[in-house]
């Protein structure tokens, strides 16, 4: 698993799409549980085992469309481990599990189905730049063909049973990941929080609940599942998207009418500092790479691609970096590394460009 992710450029989440100067991805994913066994919190590590081989053996049966490959978690290294929570896979929680768990993934990573983590079975689909409805159908076929083999636990009053009491209905969140540096640069984000709490969504940051937003990027998500049906969220989610992705781009382009050359100094200094560095931590490398991916997409700086900014916001996180040059390292070997590698692929970008 390790060589077939090492070989893959970038994952799903950042191959462009709709909208992608300011949404990333679009994320959707449904929390479904075997009937007759009890959830993780209360099952005994018996009965999880159990859970595993159900699904695991229906996997190898079933003629999923896309194919899913799956693999055992607690048969995987560390590194790889890692090269899945940085592709939005699985979660960091599911990693750091000592359950017996799982994860099954299509090859081009737009599915994948996380078994053992805080439901049974967590069903999503990502696909890159502001394309919800694509990442819905997807998801729902998928939930429809194991439906069929594998009985959920379901309740005619409240729809799908959960783990948790708040995704309990469809077990669906819907969720979009937006690259924001000029509302968090023109100290906006107060107006975002209010617009997300008035219509009753989620704020967090890249991975999820609990993190804050590095490189200036934020997950925007249903917060209520019981008493909507999966389209009046993705609905909902998408009518809030749409308003913080205009709020982006009129930030964006009032900072470059009105504060020109001290937003062009701001990120050609971070440009500079990025082609200079000897060492560079990966939340210093995200927020300099934010800044830079702004000024590319406004026009601010020259000879840069966006399908290679994206690329480095993803390849100099640690377990990428690592795979890729093929050496591991201790965190100031890989600051070292990190600095190496991100001055290189800028300087021939440009070079090649130009």
């Amino acid at each position: 698993m390790l060589e077939t992710l090492k070989n893959r450029t970038v994952g799903q989440w950042l191959r462009g799409g709709p909208e992608n100067d300011v949404v990333l991805s679009s994320r959707v994913r449904l929390a479904r549980n075997i009937a007759n066994y009890p959830f993780l919190s209360r099952a005994e590590s018996e009965q999880i085992s159990q859970v595993e081989n159900l699904i695991s053996e229906k996997f190898k049966k079933l003629e999923l469309r896309p194919p899913l490959q799956y693999h055992r978690l607690d048969e995987v290294d560390p590194l790889a481990l890692s090269l899945l929570v940085e592709r939005h896979l699985i979660a960091r929680d599911h990693a750091d599990s000592d359950l017996v768990r799982g994860v099954a993934f299509s090859d081009d990573e737009k599915l994948s189905i996380m078994v053992n983590e805080e439901d049974h079975l967590r069903i999503q689909a990502i696909f890159g730049g502001l394309r919800l409805l694509d990442a819905l159908k997807s998801v729902l076929n998928i939930d429809d063909m194991l439906g069929e083999h594998l009985p959920f636990a379901f309740s005619a009053d409240y729809g799908y049973l959960t783990a948790c009491p708040t995704n309990v209905g469809t077990g669906m969140r819907a969720s979009v990941m937006v690259h924001l540096p000029a509302i968090v640069m023109g100290r906006e984000l107060d107006k975002l929080t209010r617009l997300c709490d008035q219509l009753d969504l989620a704020l967090r940051g890249l991975y999820g609940e609990g993190t804050h937003g590095a490189a200036d990027i934020y997950q925007i998500s249903n917060n209520v599942t019981l008493g909507m049906t999966e389209k009046e969220i993705v609905d909902l989610v998408l009518k809030a998207t749409y308003k913080i992705t205009a709020m982006e781009r009129k930030t964006r382009e009032e900072l470059k009418n009105n504060h020109r050359e001290e937003l062009k100094k701001r990120i050609e200094k971070a440009f500079n500092l990025l082609c200079n560095a000897k060492s560079v931590s990966s939340e210093e490398a995200l927020n300099l790479l934010s800044q830079v991916r702004m000024g590319v997409r406004l026009k601010l700086i020259d000879g840069i691609s966006d399908i290679r900014m994206d690329e480095l916001l993803l390849l100099t996180l640690p377990a990428h970096l690592q795979t890729i040059l093929g050496r591991e390292g201790d965190r100031i070997k890989r600051n070292e590394m990190r600095a190496s590698y991100i001055k290189q692929h800028l300087i021939t970008s440009q070079k090649t460009n130009n």
